[in-house]
């Protein structure tokens, strides 16, 4: 277990670097830092110093060193529109996105799981069928269109629900949530839906292709011969083993989420990091493009990470494979 861990620690290590690699170079070579920070009627002279101060004209290798340096201690540097720390910023943004991904992802694992279980055990029924429908369009339809579709039905047709914004947040300590709020709760539910149902779908017919395999095998049939109940059967035996390869699945998942929460956040006008980087990316804001590509990618190989260890501890058949290798 412990060899383990650390394999996949440094091969989480590895791909961070390589990442921050792509941001480095996204940083260094795209658009000019002295020409986004400095005006206009900026003198010559000034534009020199100020390469000079943000150590441009060092050799590549070592402003590399210096971006790995000032990343591991969350130092981003300035937003050349905002005129902030960019640590700042997404720190005011990151609780937007984490409660729509975590929304997103119970939504799909609260209703995919029992449509997956279902589908799986009464494949000929008709509400199967409605189901597996419903996956189908949810896999079809990208997620923007989605967005427009539930817009129009449930906040221009219906007024039921508000079409942007994050409703009303209170402060609880240093994180900002929509959560306790009675409008900040129905401004969460049509993005929420609207990120979680490709996810949902997903999960629905991994859950069902795995209940269908699983219902073949021996031990299955093994158990119906000792005259155990298909409720014991079902959820005491095929479902556990059902669910080990899903939580990999789930897992990686929410970093998907949470990395392509950008379409949502823009169509709901969702004040969180995917829409700050597109309007980053409009202002050619090349540091808080930098900083949202490693601190998503960080996310993604964290929960990756975890993923892995968690799966090693329900599933003996990796120990034993890790302790053979």
């Amino acid at each position: 277990m412990l060899a383990f861990a650390i394999r996949r620690l440094i091969e989480a290590l590895l791909v961070m670097l390589a990442v921050a690699l792509l941001a480095f170079v996204l940083f260094r070579y795209v658009g000019d830092p002295v020409s986004q920070m400095a005006g206009q009627d900026t003198s010559l002279e000034d534009r020199i110093r100020l390469r000079q101060e943000l150590g441009l004209d060092d050799p590549v290798f070592v402003q590399f060193a210096r971006f790995i340096a000032n990343a591991v201690r969350l130092d981003f540097g300035i937003s050349y529109q905002m005129k902030q720390p960019v640590l700042a910023l997404l720190a005011e943004r990151f609780p937007a996105t984490i409660e729509l991904a975590l929304a997103a992802a119970l939504l799909a694992v609260a209703l995919g799981i029992p449509m997956g279980v279902y589908t799986g055990i009464n494949r000929d029924s008709w509400l199967s069928k409605v189901f597996l429908t419903l996956s189908l369009i949810g896999v079809s339809l990208p997620t923007f269109l989605i967005g427009i579709i539930l817009i129009y039905v449930f906040s221009v047709w219906l007024h039921l629900l508000p079409s942007f914004g994050r409703g009303e947040v209170v402060s609880v300590g240093a994180w900002h949530t929509g959560l306790l709020t009675a409008s900040g709760l129905k401004a969460l539910i049509l993005p929420a839906i609207t990120l979680g149902l490709f996810q949902m779908t997903l999960v629905t017919r991994l859950v069902r292709a795995e209940m269908l395999e699983v219902l073949r095998t021996d031990y299955i049939k093994f158990a119906r011969a000792r005259g155990l109940s298909n409720r014991a059967v079902h959820f005491g035996h095929a479902l556990k083993n059902t669910l080990v390869p899903v939580i990999t699945v789930i897992g990686l998942q929410l970093g998907a989420i949470i990395a392509f929460a950008i379409i949502t956040e823009t169509v709901f006008q969702w004040p969180g990091m995917g829409l700050m980087f597109i309007q980053a990316v409009q202002f050619a804001d090349i540091p808080v493009m930098s900083a949202y590509l490693l601190l998503v990618a960080f996310l993604f190989v964290a929960i990756n990470l975890i993923v892995d260890l968690v799966y090693v501890r329900i599933d003996p058949r990796i120990r034993i494979l890790g302790r053979g290798q």
